[in-house]
């Protein structure tokens, strides 16, 4: 009996605490979440998934760049945001719905959000549902979830078929090239921050007269 207690992992005291407090956390948030009747739609409500390369911007930033779709879009628009879960978020919680707006995204806890939730999968960026038409969207918003030409070539696909003429991308800054060869986007001065600091300095670029400048 005594072999098998001196088998068992013991926890140190300092990873002990630290998985305490996580767990603390945790039942903080969800219970954040309770008292102040969860708004579905707010950023953060459905946590990041590092896996999948996902990083969701500032509360700031996601309505900066919700507004600056709506003013892109017009009044009556459509707008589309690629694999840019954040920003469709904060558009959702406009009052002011004289807008449409559908979210592509791959990660599937997103179709909580029903008919307006769009299955994507960059490696595959013309296989899409056959009731969104080409060229059917005053403004598409995307952010690719890797930093490599061949995702940016992939998701630019998408962006031409869906778009009437207006592109917002938020890419990281050594992108500015290739994002200039696939797009014909060029950088804005405005600045996208993260809910975390990351490593890579993120950039907008667009191909039309916004208020990102």
């Amino acid at each position: 009996m005594d072999d098998d207690d001196d088998d068992v992992p013991q926890l140190s005291a300092h990873t002990l605490a630290a998985l305490q407090e996580f767990y603390l956390e945790q039942q903080q948030r969800e219970g954040t979440k309770t008292s102040q009747g969860f708004n579905q739609y707010s950023v953060g409500s459905i946590e990041e998934n590092w896996q999948l390369s996902q990083f969701w911007y500032s509360d700031e930033t996601a309505s900066c760049l919700a507004n600056e779709a709506i003013v892109a879009a017009g009044k009556g628009g459509r707008i589309a945001c690629v694999s840019a879960p954040s920003v469709y978020q904060k558009l959702k919680e406009q009052d002011d719905k004289d807008f449409s707006v559908v979210i592509l995204e791959y990660d599937r806890r997103f179709s909580v959000y029903g008919e307006e939730f769009i299955f994507y999968d960059y490696n595959n960026p013309l296989n899409l549902p056959e009731n969104l038409l080409p060229h059917s969207f005053d403004i598409v918003i995307a952010d690719p979830p890797y930093l490599s030409e061949e995702c940016l070539q992939k998701t630019a696909e998408t962006i031409r078929y869906l778009t009437k003429g207006k592109i917002l991308l938020c890419t990281g800054a050594v992108m500015e090239e290739q994002a200039a060869k696939h797009l014909g986007v060029k950088i804005c001065k405005f600045i996208p921050k993260h809910s975390r600091n990351l490593a890579n300095e993120f950039r907008c670029y667009v191909n039309y007269a916004s208020g990102l400048d």
